[in-house]
């Protein structure tokens, strides 16, 4: 009963529901993240973008069964291993997606039309834009500004233009990173894991990593210094959590271009000391500034 549960899990992927807690950035920023009814609708649309999120993922494996059982690590995943069957999985897939977009449907309608055109990007990413080089790294990073975007509306809680351009470029920056491992993989062992790597090469995407790395420093340090943020938040020394901006993204160019092993972004993060320590430094600093 435990395998089978841990099994089922893995299928859902419950482990990347932390990309989901962009929903939670609107109230954050917005030093909102105490109030306790705000808090109440994003964590309602936190577990329905979740429920979403985990079946689209089931429905990504089952088009990509074969391409899996290729992969040296993708092929261990429960459909393509058979651990769980076609049959099955598509099940959970529906009723997943039934209990999520009828949570969001009593919480924000406008807050359903963002969920959905999630839903049907990502099927057009499965379908073919994910064949396409650069556009399938850009669909990616829509889906977190997609999450921002809902955990404003369900809280009311306007989001800033810096935001959704940070959010952005962080995404674009980690599925990048991502891209590079499977065209290393292409190198080593001759096997094309997805179509679109035909598009990228190292060189290309160790430049690209670098010009959005520096860019979303950038964007960061504006955001940190801005009128409309220092007015609000009384306080001139945000600027200050660029240090841990900075040391986080040097750590992943460390992880991507020294160790070559940028995979999985959410393995690394569970279980990198160095990137859980910035992350949990510029949390509370940012933190102090705000509440």
């Amino acid at each position: 009963m435990i395998k089978k549960t841990k099994v089922l899990l893995k299928l859902i992927r419950l482990h990347q529901a932390i990309k989901n807690l962009f929903i939670f950035m609107p109230l954050f920023f917005a030093g909102l993240i105490m109030n306790m009814e705000l808090l109440h609708f994003a964590l309602l649309a936190f577990v329905s973008f979740t429920c979403v999120a985990s079946a689209v993922y089931i429905f990504n494996d089952f088009r990509d069964i074969d391409e899996d059982r290729e992969h040296p690590k993708k092929k261990h995943r429960p459909l393509a291993s058979g651990a769980v069957s076609v049959s099955t999985a598509l099940i959970i897939m529906v009723v997943l997606l039934i209990l999520g977009i009828g949570v969001m449907y009593f919480i924000s309608i406008l807050g359903l039309q963002f969920l959905l055109a999630y839903v049907l990007i990502n099927i057009a990413y499965s379908l073919a834009l994910k064949k396409l080089a650069i556009i399938d790294v850009c669909i990616i990073a829509i889906g977190f500004v997609l999450r921002l975007f809902i955990g404003s509306v369900v809280t009311n809680v306007p989001l800033s233009m810096w935001i959704v351009a940070m959010t952005f470029l962080l995404a674009l920056f980690i599925a990048l990173a991502k891209r590079r491992d499977d065209v290393l993989i292409f190198e080593e062992t001759g096997k094309q894991m997805r179509t679109a790597i035909k598009g990228y090469n190292l060189k290309f995407l160790d430049a690209s990593l670098v010009i959005i790395a520096a860019v979303t420093i950038v964007a960061y340090l504006f955001y940190t210094v801005s009128p409309e943020i220092t007015e609000r938040l009384h306080n001139d020394y945000l600027y200050i959590s660029t240090l841990f901006v900075i040391m986080g993204l040097l750590r992943y160019l460390q992880i991507t271009f020294v160790e070559n092993n940028s995979g999985s972004p959410i393995q690394l993060v569970l279980s990198d000391g160095f990137l859980q320590a910035v992350i949990v430094m510029w949390l509370l600093y940012f933190s102090w500034v705000l509440y």
